[in-house]
């Protein structure tokens, strides 16, 4: 049995630090698995009271990356880790300096979440990648730029492998709309957005969208990432009089019977890199509008499986609304095709699989 160190610093909580913990998860089925977080994040409320092994690590400013990698260097000998699999792409440098610090001398994996823009030639770049000896693109886009940006002299072997999803049991028609009379969404064309509210994340242009659809109500679950940046959304929705019909439901733990609530959830990011809370929605048969770029390309058919609309593009997405709203068999449409790409593609059982025999290739 192989001995793994799951990594993930960051701060946040979103798709790329639920899916470690995912994968710490799923992998402790046939290795022995310990996860590395950081204690000023987020991750630690998924693992208190499981039986699954964690440390904290504080990363702190790159002048004491020293003192942190020296401290993960010291759990990597302790626990006789043979591959440490890291998610964040800020995380690399500590990765690095704590396998060179070590005895243990542990492979490096990275499951590569953000897209690559620049060439990794320089002096730096170049002693961090030629460390690394596996990287897990999340797309076929991210693949070719890694390949593009990162010399053939230092590139590690690149594998793409798409990011999963549970597949759950849905709820009950009873109990979808008892959770829509507690959230407000009855009586109304419910779309929802899952993801942390910021700017970036397009929560206005939503908003905005909704303006002349009179039937139609925005429902954002998320943590708020700016404060005071809600009530800034929450003056847009005032201002174009639809206030009654914006809902900030907070953070929600578990938002897949959100999801399955809605009538229809929107992914409006510029570019996302994969896009996890698009094949979780459409696991649970709700259709998907996404953003014409990145991620959401190589997961929907537009018209088949989901819909696209083009970034910044309002009246592209409000028409999108409407004519889901308005076209009850091409919604029941796109719910069942949205199923079956899920199960058959990004089924996360499926994906954890190619991940154990990725990371047993290695041996």
């Amino acid at each position: 049995m192989k001995n793994l160190l799951e990594l993930c610093l960051s701060p946040d909580l979103g798709g790329l630090e639920l899916y470690m913990m995912r994968a710490a998860k799923a992998l402790s089925e046939e290795m022995d698995v310990i996860s590395v977080i950081s204690p000023k994040g987020k991750l630690e409320s998924y693992y208190k009271e499981t039986p699954h092994r964690y440390e904290m690590v504080e990363k702190g400013s790159n002048l004491l990356m020293f003192g942190a990698a020296k401290k993960l260097a010291k759990i990597i000998d302790d626990h006789s880790i043979d591959v440490v699999h890291l998610h964040w792409t800020k995380d690399i440098p500590i990765a690095v300096l704590a396998k060179k610090l070590s005895k243990q001398k542990p492979k490096l994996v990275q499951t590569r979440n953000m897209n690559m823009t620049r060439f990794k030639d320089d002096f730096y770049h170049r002693f961090l990648y030629q460390n690394i000896d596996m990287m897990l693109p999340v797309t076929q886009r991210v693949a070719e730029q890694i390949k593009k940006f990162v010399p053939d002299a230092i590139r590690p072997r690149v594998e793409l492998l798409y990011m999963g999803t549970d597949i759950i049991d849905g709820m009950s028609e009873k109990e979808r709309g008892t959770f829509r009379v507690e959230q407000k969404m009855e009586q109304t064309f419910a779309v929802g957005m899952v993801g942390r509210i910021e700017e970036h994340k397009g929560q206005h242009l939503l908003i905005e969208a909704i303006v002349a659809l009179e039937n139609v109500s925005a429902f954002f679950v998320g943590h708020e990432m700016v404060e005071g940046y809600t009530e800034t959304l929450k003056e847009q929705a005032k201002h174009l009089g639809v206030e009654e019909r914006v809902h900030f439901l907070g953070f929600m733990k578990n938002p897949m019977h959100f999801m399955q609530a809605c009538d229809a959830m929107v992914l409006a990011t510029p570019c996302e890199t994969f896009g996890l809370v698009v094949i979780e929605a459409m696991s649970v048969g709700t259709p998907m509008i996404a953003t014409k770029a990145c991620g959401p390309l190589e997961i929907i058919e537009d018209g088949v499986s989901g819909m696209l609309f083009e970034d910044q593009d309002i009246n592209a997405l409000r028409q999108k609304i409407e004519l889901l709203s308005s076209n009850s068999e091409l919604h029941r449409a796109l719910s069942a095709e949205a199923v079956t790409v899920v199960h058959q593609r990004f089924n996360t059982q499926v994906q954890f699989e190619k991940l154990r025999e990725l990371i047993g290739s290695m041996f």
